[in-house]
């Protein structure tokens, strides 16, 4: 594996289950447009284009870009685009030039463990979202998206208040080469409708149902009262009150709480926090 490689984190899947798994798990018909993040050396790629669907592949190791477009220099269903995935996301010259974020897609890929959270939070905040994610990422990090109270985190509050995400399927180290030091699994993400999440905010703003649940979780040992105090500059009396409307114990950590209970809690305090 070349120097950029090994700084891109990048290791490369070969295990043919896996591989179907995917493709299984992200419904692909042939009107379907895919996103690809991160297509390596092209295996799963092919995969992709044996479904018919066009897809746009985004690859940031220029060597790999090369060899893509070598590999598949005949497929008529494919664009492979050289760039970072986070500036694909976000950069308005991408909006324009590529059509894919202005219609309806899938995202797909395995990428690389330390890009999960910042990627999902792009692409479930994207004003225009995907219609399903399937990602290979790394087991703890599957298994924290999915968690349920008494386990809950940032992460799987900030995932589950924009989708449904269950894992599908683990996948051993051994599956890639060069072999990680840890085991991956197989996550489905589906977006939830925008009048569902509109229904759910209510009168508030995402901006201050986040800003509460980050005060909750900034230090996540501690109890929810206290955090919420410190970092939303609020009279513990007056958060007291709110948890006893609430019937949250007064005891409870940010941990324990549903996104429904988030978003009840965040509704309450909404008004004096923007």
């Amino acid at each position: 594996m070349s120097t950029t490689q090994k700084k891109l984190g990048q290791v490369f899947l070969k295990d043919k289950e896996a591989l179907e798994k995917i493709i299984k798990a992200s419904e692909i018909k042939p009107e379907d447009q895919i996103l690809e993040i991160g297509p390596g050396k092209g295996v799963l790629t092919e995969f992709l284009l044996k479904t018919s669907a066009k897809t746009t592949a985004v690859e940031k190791d220029i060597e790999l870009v090369k060899f893509l477009k070598d590999r598949f220099k005949d497929k008529l269903n494919l664009k492979i685009i050289h760039a970072d995935i986070r500036d694909f996301l976000k950069t308005n010259q991408f909006y324009s030039q590529y059509s894919i974020l202005n219609a309806q897609y899938k995202v797909i890929g395995n990428i690389p463990y330390y890009l999960t959270s910042h990627l999902l939070r792009l692409l479930l905040e994207n004003p225009i979202k995907p219609s399903l994610i399937v990602l290979m990422v790394q087991k703890e990090v599957a298994e924290r998206i999915i968690a349920q109270p008494p386990k809950m985190n940032l992460l799987s509050t900030s995932v589950q208040f924009y989708a449904k995400a269950e894992i599908i399927y683990y996948v051993p180290r051994t599956a890639f080469s060069p072999e990680p030091k840890v085991d991956s699994a197989i996550i489905k993400i589906t977006p939830l409708p925008a009048k569902i999440l509109k229904q759910n905010l209510g009168e508030q703003t995402q901006q201050s149902f986040f800003k509460v649940v980050k005060a909750g979780f900034e230090q996540p040992r501690k109890i929810l009262i206290n955090n919420l105090c410190k970092n939303l500059k609020k009279e513990k009396d007056v958060l007291q009150k709110v948890f006893l409307q609430l019937n949250f114990p007064l005891n409870t950590r940010a941990q324990n709480l549903s996104i429904k209970q988030w978003i009840s809690l965040s509704s309450l305090l909404m008004k004096n926090i923007v």
